[in-house]
């Protein structure tokens, strides 16, 4: 039977998850984008804040996600995606709006920003829920890619919009409008997930044949494809963390989660201290590297595929793929090189630009990938679960992450290109690394409940 035959709703559902996922990183990404302005000194109309009062907000956001991804990965295998997801995305809509009101006291933007990312928390391990609901495991890369490619989206639309704001309206207020107005969108989101979304066993809009190609694994296997994937004996979290499998998760998202943290958060900041650049000439070459990270989302998702196409299993065509694409962060080890304007001139940027787009579609590769393990190793009912607890892995990794770029910018403010070398050494040796512990935790096949 082709695909033309068997249907495409299921894609209409990645979409869904897609926009959601933009929205996400929107309205995420407007604090960087407000960092010259929150460090300006106060006698010249900014907030005055430190480098490390900027890493302490986004950090302590960083752990408030990180604890709900678990609890939210829970809640959500509890009462389902679609519900799951639309709580989630309401509450951090509001309180992405209430930043705006914040003032300029870093203690109340810690407070509104930690209780913005416990709704952010249920993103993903709703997400990739869903796609276990909606996708045989051969798509699922696939479609984790697209769905994950709209935190690149999101990103490269605050690049644009942000800066526009501060111009258009000016600083102040323009920083509370960049607020206000991403926290909006959101709720349009809404709509079109309540008339469009169900789970595939509900779901009147599905053929039957595309209920079966869902299936397929679950039918190979000898498990009832009608089952909803919230049934069954549920397994604890205790039980989740005596598998090897877990922590082969857990350990992946900790040491290279935080890679990503770093460039949506700190990015911007470096091309200015780097290159001396202004709040305006950042949004092009900050769009740039969040529009070929688009890339590496979708094409990592199809590294799998095309090789599960060709014979492999599906375990060994995710490592396979996994440790290529680990190899291509390694050339941020020459960022700095490339960055260093006394040897290439006018030319340094593009090259230390470049380098950063390669890292940063690695990154959504390797990501798309890794969150699809999950999947291929754990039973739908604990994919929410175990999600979340990579989440909280991948947060205190970020966590640390960001505290230590804002130390390290303030150790070597008068010479910020050692911290950034630091960081990027830091970043590249990440994912093959986490790779060679992956390959280790998960070389035996550990029984799971099914």
């Amino acid at each position: 039977m082709s695909k033309e035959t068997i249907g495409k709703y299921r894609w209409v559902i990645a979409t869904l998850l897609l926009f959601a996922t933009t929205i996400n990183y929107m309205d995420r990404q407007v604090i960087s984008y407000l960092k010259e302005f929150f460090s300006t000194p106060v006698s010249k109309g900014g907030f005055g804040w430190s480098n490390s009062d900027y890493s302490l907000v986004t950090s302590s956001f960083t752990v408030f996600y990180a604890v709900m991804t678990v609890f939210a990965g829970w809640f959500i295998d509890k009462i389902g995606t679609k519900l799951g997801l639309a709580l989630s995305l309401i509450v951090w809509s509001v309180f992405g709006i209430l930043n705006a009101f914040a003032g300029s006291t870093v203690a109340l933007h810690i407070m509104i920003r930690s209780l913005f990312g416990i709704g952010e928390g249920g993103n993903f391990p709703a997400s990739i829920k869903t796609v276990a609901e909606w996708f045989p495991k051969k798509e699922r890369a696939l479609a984790t890619g697209l769905f994950n490619s709209g935190s690149n989206i999101g990103a490269m639309i605050a690049s644009l919009f942000v800066p526009w704001c501060l111009l258009y309206f000016g600083a102040d207020p323009g920083w509370k409008y960049a607020y206000i107005i991403t926290g909006v969108i959101g709720f349009l989101w809404l709509f079109f997930w309540f008339a469009l979304y169900s789970t595939p066993a509900a779901n009147k809009k599905l053929t039957k044949a595309e209920f079966d190609y869902i299936h397929s694994d679950d039918i190979a296997a000898h498990v009832a494809p009608s089952e909803d994937a919230t049934t069954g004996n549920k397994i604890s979290w205790i039980k989740l963390l005596t598998y090897p499998q877990t922590w082969a998760f857990f350990v992946g998202k900790f040491l290279t989660d935080g890679v990503w943290w770093f460039l949506l958060f700190w990015l911007p900041d470096y091309l200015k201290k780097q290159f001396g650049f202004t709040g305006s000439q950042v949004m092009l070459p900050t769009f740039i590297v969040y529009g070929i990270a688009i890339f590496g989302s979708t094409f990592g998702g199809s590294i799998p595929l095309f090789l599960i196409n060709r014979g492999m299993t599906v375990k060994k065509a995710r490592m396979t793929a996994m440790f290529i694409i680990a190899l291509f962060p390694l050339l941020l080890l020459l960022t700095q090189y490339f960055g260093n304007k006394a040897i290439f001139g006018d030319n340094a940027v593009i090259l230390a630009v470049g380098v950063i787009c390669i890292a940063a579609a690695a990154h959504q590769a390797w990501s798309a990938n890794l969150f699809t393990t999950v999947s291929d190793m754990f039973p739908k009912r604990t994919v929410g679960s175990v999600t979340g607890i990579g989440g909280l892995a991948g947060g205190i990794g970020g966590y640390i992450i960001q505290r230590l770029a804002g130390h390290l910018t303030d150790f070597y403010a008068t010479t910020p290109q050692i911290a950034y070398g630091i960081m990027f050494t830091i970043c590249a040796m990440a994912y093959i690394i986490s790779w060679i512990i992956i390959r280790i935790l998960t070389n035996k096949p550990a029984k799971i409940l099914v």
